[in-house]
């Protein structure tokens, strides 16, 4: 969970785009390959936010008191405006670094107050499913680890969704409402991100980069690539160790 207090930002995934900023938080209850950028920040007004890990077993102990609502997959990320609640218990949180003696007492129960209130505001079916052991959400979860541990390798869609206990066309379902892609698009959003990484190291080639994220052509790594990022690999990758003057 982010919440931002000073500046706006922008993220993409797919064909999403969310846009939030001061008084505005975004849950994002999977690890999705997006990418993103603050649309307002400068030197006398930076970017000023609050961030939050999303921990399973805090969310369990507080799904059954809220219920567990919809079963259906939620989208991965999310947007809506704080409460001023959940602003009041996040300005708490934020003033324990002052007195770091009272942060073993009383972080565990303000973390637990965020999280009631996330659970019960606007994104709570999102967070709710975080909690849940056998959740749609929970499945495409396992779904999402396999392909960015083995993004360079391919997989066929039917035994991966066996693997989570769905059926084909249900997992095509759940996978697509949680990340705006496919599978297989998010295995190409995962291989054209570690590429541009291993691009802005120098160490290897195009074509070597290429062949290490999975891609057999380097002229259909070329292309996916450009079409992704706005230029050829070896052009981004220069213009990306180019000094900003």
């Amino acid at each position: 969970m982010a919440l931002i207090a000073q500046g706006s930002k922008r993220l993409a995934i797919g064909d999403r785009v969310y846009d939030y900023g001061p008084g505005q938080f975004l849950v994002a209850s999977v690890d999705l390959p997006i990418t993103g950028h603050y649309t307002h920040a400068r030197p006398d007004e930076p970017a000023l936010g609050f961030g939050l890990i999303l921990r399973p077993s805090a969310i369990a102990s507080l799904v059954l008191e809220a219920g567990a609502g919809s079963a259906a997959a939620p989208p991965g990320l999310g947007v809506a405006d704080a409460s001023p609640q959940l602003l009041d218990a996040v300005v708490r949180m934020v003033r324990l670094v002052e007195n770091p003696g009272d942060g073993d007492v009383l972080a565990p129960m303000i973390e637990r107050e965020i999280l009631w209130r996330l659970i019960t505001g606007p994104l709570g079916q999102s967070v709710r499913q975080i909690g849940l052991a056998d959740s749609s959400l929970t499945h495409v979860s396992r779904a999402v680890r396999h392909i960015s541990q083995h993004y360079d390798k391919p997989f066929r869609v039917g035994e991966l969704a066996r693997s989570c206990g769905m059926s084909t066309s249900a997992f095509h379902r759940s996978f697509q409402a949680v990340t705006a892609l496919s599978p297989i698009q998010f295995q190409k959003q995962i291989r054209l991100q570690k590429s541009r990484l291993l691009l802005l190291t120098g160490a290897d080639d195009v074509a070597t980069v290429g062949f290490r994220v999975g891609y057999d052509s380097t002229s259909q790594f070329s292309r996916e690539y450009r079409r992704q990022f706005g230029l050829p690999p070896g052009r981004d990758a220069a213009r990306m160790r180019t000094p900003v003057a």
